[in-house]
């Protein structure tokens, strides 16, 4: 048994050391750096991730700056990573951090846990890989591993699975380098073990030992449970502008998108008779009106089927639960989510 584990972690770390993508986030052990990557690596490419990080971490390059900066430039820097809970969760930890441990992010696993946002595979990555501890840091990608390896069948959407994988994999966690070790795990289901087509199994160091490569079942494993359909909503967003200014809303401060800026709308189709009426209702006088796009923005568990309509004013008229700005500072002040990317496009 002990040859076979030090077979397992040996090869897996020799295969990390030569194939490892050279990324910024692992330049250091810095736990905040470590930890703001894992939170924007969370649903979102690791491609698209390092802009983000790059800029997070110059505008805000320690755990106080983050504590105390402005919600809307918080919003803004976070604006098109999605899922903006993650931002203001980072924000409620960082003030935490700040009250609790004196600013710097604790290195116990279970004070990691109590952190707004971090969960067993976070609080296992950043325990790992900046503090040395001996814990798994287990998530999609290596559960995808590990599901193959094993030939584990069992449903990887289970939090069941998730801690029977985290605690069978523990025993193969070298004390001298745990990090690594979690990194390579991760790394292997992201560019061998790939999340969508073939895996390249001929680069695998464990090939020879996998399950599901030896028994053909690579196609049927992991077993996951089929995902509901997305609910599919309409809507019509209005484009409110004058020369250089565009009205704005703000979405209520719980459910989708919550507290973020958005281009007014509704939920549901309209056409131009519609339009007109809810123009007047708003007691616009509009210089002049016409269609401006179609958009499609899909959520986990919801998609927005759009449809656009620019209006023009010849001056910003007073609107109730609606703000006026530049469109100069829509660019740099204001975060839009992405959803309104293509109509933003159009002014």
């Amino acid at each position: 048994m002990e040859k076979e584990r030090y077979d397992l972690t040996g090869s897996l770390l020799e295969w990390y050391d030569y194939n490892k993508r050279i990324l910024p986030w692992r330049e250091n052990k810095d736990p905040y750096r470590i930890w703001i990557s894992e939170i924007m690596l969370q649903q979102t490419r690791v491609e698209a991730v390092k802009p983000y990080f790059d800029r997070f971490m110059e505008a805000l390059p320690e755990v106080e700056d983050l504590a105390n900066v402005d919600d809307d430039r918080l919003m803004k820097l976070w604006e098109g990573l999605g899922y903006y809970n993650r931002a203001r969760n980072l924000k409620a930890a960082a003030n935490k951090v700040m009250e609790e441990y004196g600013g710097k992010i604790p290195g116990d696993y279970d004070a990691l846990l109590s952190l707004n946002g971090i969960g067993a595979y976070t609080a296992g990555a950043i325990g790992s890989i900046a503090f040395d501890l001996q814990v798994p840091a287990v998530d999609g990608n290596v559960m995808r591993v590990l599901a193959r390896i094993w030939g584990d069948e069992s449903d990887i959407l289970k939090e069941k699975t998730k801690r029977e994988m985290g605690k069978r994999i523990s025993a193969y966690i070298p004390k001298d380098r745990p990090g690594d070790f979690n990194q390579a795990l991760i790394e292997l289901g992201a560019i061998v073990c790939v999340p969508n087509g073939k895996p390249l199994c001929d680069q695998c160091p464990w090939d020879t030992i996998c399950k599901a490569y030896k028994e053909d079942k690579i196609d049927q494993l992991p077993v996951k449970t089929p995902k509901k359909s997305r609910k599919i909503e309409y809507k019509t967003v209005f484009l409110l502008e004058t020369d250089d200014m565009v009205a704005l809303h703000k979405r209520g401060q719980k459910g989708l998108l919550a507290g973020l800026w958005e281009f007014p709308n509704l939920s549901c189709r309209m056409d131009m008779e519609s339009i007109n009426e809810q123009v007047k209702n708003w007691g616009i006088q509009a210089d002049q009106m016409e269609p401006a796009g179609k958009g499609k923005h899909i959520f986990s568990h919801i998609e927005w089927h759009m449809e656009g309509v620019k209006i023009h004013l010849e001056k910003e008229q007073p609107l109730e639960d609606f703000q006026w700005v530049t469109k100069k500072s829509l660019e740099n002040q204001y975060a839009l989510p992405s959803a309104f990317e293509i109509f933003r496009k159009l002014l």
